[in-house]
C-alpha cells in the first residue's frame, strides 16, 4: 500500500483549496478543440465529494436558462487548471442530491460565516 500511495502522490495537486459540499466554486477546465487549447469556467454548487485521494472527484451542479446542468469533475486530474471558492455553504448533509427536486430561492444554500 505505501508504493502505491508513493507514486500517486507525485500525482496529486497540493495546492487546492479546501472544498466542501454546500461550497459555491467556479473550476476553471483546460478544453482542447482541434488544434487550439482555451480555458473555460464552469460555476456551481458542490453537492457531491466522493473517493479519496488521487481518485477524489466533486460532482458541481448549476442551473442556467431553468436547466440544471451537473458535471463531474476528477479534483487531481492534469485538465482542471484551477479550483477557486466563492462561498462557503452551511450544509448539514454529505449529499445535496435533493438539490435536483428545487426550484428558485429554495435551491438555495445558507451562507456558511
Amino acid at each position: 500500500m505505501d508504493l502505491i500511495n508513493a507514486l500517486t502522490q507525485q500525482y496529486m495537486k497540493p495546492e487546492l483549496p479546501e472544498m466542501n459540499v454546500g461550497d459555491t466554486v467556479r473550476v476553471t477546465v483546460r478544453v482542447k478543440e482541434g488544434n487550439r487549447v482555451r480555458n473555460q469556467a464552469f460555476e456551481g454548487i458542490i453537492i457531491a465529494k466522493k473517493h479519496g485521494g488521487i481518485n477524489q472527484t466533486i460532482t458541481v451542479r448549476r442551473v442556467s436558462y431553468n436547466v440544471g446542468c451537473e458535471k463531474v469533475f476528477p479534483v487531481h486530474s492534469p485538465t482542471i487548471v484551477s479550483v477557486e471558492i466563492l462561498r462557503r455553504g452551511k450544509v448539514r448533509r454529505a449529499k445535496l442530491y435533493y438539490l435536483r427536486d428545487r426550484v428558485g430561492k429554495k435551491a438555495k444554500v445558507k451562507e456558511r460565516i
